[in-house]
């Protein structure tokens, strides 16, 4: 059998955590159909419509548990200065209220906000009000795009905040600038999971 590649980045990641995750055959050729024909140079436009298409197909074909697994796996930015930074948290330690204030301290990993809400933690990486949002990691999306792109991001937050905080989280995706056409920040809620002990 021959394997395929990818030569955009974010699907070949993408083809590889869905492999990873035990995906029927058959599920991961539907859901990355065409994924082979985006070259690395493609116009973002391009890029964007693929990846647009291929969240759809996975909110079709699998489980929310499932997406959400493949696509925090697909996280990018985890070690250098953001994993330094997040592990100095950590080894400040303090109560969970001090190591929030922290991170909220800390907006070149966790962005604008990080604060308690109802017992669970909202990371936010922009403020409300402002006139429009853009996607760093897929700009040029036309329209809105399934949360379960946005999943990804949230694996990036969810390693850190779970080294910095010393607790096991759950993500959810409140809102993006994708899912809202650029019209909301990008904010994403994590239960805690465990007590740190």
């Amino acid at each position: 059998m021959t394997m395929t590649t990818y030569a955009y980045g974010r699907i070949k990641v993408l083809a590889e955590n869905l492999e990873r995750a035990n995906v029927a055959p058959e599920t991961r050729e539907r859901i990355m159909e065409g994924g082979e024909d985006i070259a690395k140079a493609a116009h973002p436009a391009k890029k964007a419509r693929w990846m647009s298409a291929a969240m759809l197909k996975m909110d079709a074909l699998l489980d929310e548990p499932l997406r959400r697994d493949i696509r925090e796996g697909c996280a990018c930015c985890l070690g250098g200065k953001r994993l330094q930074l997040s592990k100095q948290i950590a080894k400040a330690g303090g109560t969970l209220d001090e190591r929030i204030a922290a991170a909220n301290a800390t907006p070149f990993v966790f962005g604008h906000s990080v604060k308690r809400e109802d017992g669970n933690v909202v990371v936010a990486f922009s403020p409300d009000g402002q006139p429009s949002y853009r996607c760093v990691c897929l700009p040029h999306a036309d329209g809105a795009v399934s949360p379960t792109y946005c999943m990804c991001c949230g694996g990036h937050i969810k390693h850190h905040l779970q080294i910095a905080l010393g607790r096991k989280v759950e993500c959810r995706v409140r809102h993006t600038a994708l899912t809202s056409a650029g019209t909301r920040p990008c904010v994403f809620e994590y239960t805690l999971l465990d007590d740190g002990g």
